[in-house]
């Protein structure tokens, strides 16, 4: 566990700013390995990337700037309002606590995304897992007594014990989305919140490159558009039920080179059976 952050997904929530007519980014190919989508990836360890979401989210912090998502900066938030229920339905069963692990959480968008409503709660505990140059640059420049940054989850969960488990545009850019998952669940969270992860449309998992738009920054990952059925067979394993679904970014469609659909974002919050009436 200690090496999973290793593998963890590139700094990007989701490129909305993706037009389906475009045949230079989106979701493009069919992938037979993530060895074969390896070959096409450009930018999963870029310094760019980096500084752009760095520079951004300090003028968040700051309060130069309302919102940031995926390096750009807006002049309003643009909420994920099932999310954040989510995480107000966590915090009521929790008796006004709110501790979470928010697992490839960048440098904090979905915490600065939410600050205005989680400063109304008395005890907010905010976790991030990511790579390396991540908890390097969030320790320096963002970190303070609620939000905190750690390189792998063994030493977070030590350290914290987080309840609530944020999953917001991950699973498809690991390896091992399924095998993540599982690594993830035996921490047995009592809440799951997952936001902005695509499933397929087929009967299968398919396994793309997806182009971000390059008026954002150079990059290319391998991305999978996710099998629901074996999401569920994780679900069920690890005994967490299914409260509320939803369409995550209004059901946005995933649509390959050919302009046909073969996906679509979706997001969940889940609860652990065993403590769903504590």
């Amino acid at each position: 566990m200690k090496n999973l952050i290793k593998k963890l997904s590139p700094p990007i929530l989701i490129d909305i700013y993706i037009s389906i007519k475009s045949k230079s980014y989106g979701w493009k190919g069919d992938y037979p390995s993530w060895e074969d989508a390896q070959k096409d990836a450009v930018g999963y360890d870029s310094i760019e990337i980096l500084e752009k979401v760095k520079n951004s989210l300090l003028k968040v912090k700051n309060g130069e700037a309302v919102y940031e998502r995926d390096s750009v900066l807006f002049d309003e938030v643009q909420y994920s309002w099932p999310l954040l229920s989510g995480l107000m339905f966590a915090a009521a069963k929790s008796h006004g606590k709110l501790n979470v692990l928010d697992f490839g959480g960048s440098l904090g968008s979905t915490y600065y995304q939410n600050k205005k409503f989680l400063d109304n709660l008395d005890d907010v505990h905010w976790n991030i897992v990511e790579q390396k140059h991540f908890v390097d640059v969030g320790k320096k420049e963002f970190e303070d007594e609620r939000l905190k940054f750690f390189y792998n989850i063994d030493e977070c969960m030590e350290k914290k014990k987080p309840n609530v488990l944020v999953l917001s545009s991950v699973l498809q850019y690991m390896e091992k989305p399924y095998a993540l998952l599982e690594e993830l669940l035996v921490f047995e969270f009592e809440f799951l919140i997952i936001d902005l992860t695509p499933v397929s449309l087929k009967k299968r998992e398919l396994l793309t490159i997806q182009k971000v738009n390059p008026s954002i920054y150079n990059a290319k990952y391998p991305c999978w558009i996710l099998d629901s059925k074996k999401l569920e067979i994780v679900f069920s394993k690890y005994g967490y039920e299914k409260i509320e679904e939803f369409k995550s970014l209004n059901g946005f469609e995933v649509k390959n080179e050919q302009n046909i659909t073969i996906g679509k974002y979706i997001g969940e919050i889940r609860i652990k059976n065993d403590k769903k009436n504590t």
